[in-house]
């Protein structure tokens, strides 16, 4: 009977962050380039490990790495999924929880932080191109969590955490027609935005253009996210 190896090393524990954002191209995905071994000079997305003295749980754990990686506390973060074997880090058995993390513009800037020797936004389709490259199994990562965004994109709000705290609902739908990759029709847009009742008119602020001013909204308090009763 095979005995029970008190002696093997504990496995290695840590938080990776799919952070996105949308830029000129599209989605992009926010990447550091490691400064440490190993797979030293690769990128990779920013994490960090979890500190059982200091997170009270993974949420916490999340959050906290977030800050310390970008400057930033997003909106919007959900767990996304944890992975965990013998051969995804050669330092040994290691488990990872991934979250996805949406931001709007200008929120979080490419920062260096721990051992990140550089880091940069890049769009999203040209990164799952060269996904092998990526550190560790970073680029399954990536390709799960553009996955899941895209999917919830069609039956909830989601999308608005990738927008000023202040937009007009043509900025809203662009975000959604860039983050699907088609367009959508305005009035049954619009329609859908009305029955989920989750934005909300600035009282006076007005948006001025070529024709006519639009409306700015904003989120509505406590309505962070909304589902809808069937998808776009």
């Amino acid at each position: 009977m095979k005995t029970l190896d008190t002696a093997a090393a504990p496995a290695i524990a840590t938080v990776d962050l799919i952070l996105f954002a949308l830029g000129e191209a599209g989605l992009e995905v926010l990447l550091i380039r490691r400064g440490a071994a190993p797979f030293l000079d690769a990128w990779a997305l920013p994490g960090g490990w979890i500190h059982t003295d200091e997170d009270a749980d993974l949420d916490a754990a999340a959050h906290r790495i977030l800050r310390e990686k970008t400057g930033v506390a997003t909106p919007y973060i959900e767990q996304l999924q944890t992975v965990g074997n013998a051969t995804r880090d050669p330092r040994g058995w290691s488990l990872s929880v991934a979250y996805v993390a949406l931001i709007g513009p200008g929120q979080a800037p490419a920062v260096r932080g721990g051992n990140a020797a550089d880091a940069a936004w890049r769009p999203v389709e040209t990164v799952l191109a060269e996904a092998g490259d990526l550190a560790f199994d970073h680029g399954d990562l990536l390709g799960l969590a553009l996955a899941r965004v895209r999917r919830k994109v069609e039956y909830s709000t989601l999308p608005v955490h990738l927008l000023p705290e202040r937009f007009t609902l043509s900025e809203l739908q662009s975000v959604y027609e860039r983050v699907l990759g088609r367009r959508l029709d305005k009035s049954a847009f619009r329609k859908r935005m009305a029955e989920v009742d989750f934005v909300e008119p600035v009282p006076g602020e007005m948006r001025r253009g070529s024709n006519r001013p639009a409306q700015i909204y904003r989120l509505k308090e406590a309505r962070s996210t909304a589902f809808f009763d069937r998808v776009l």
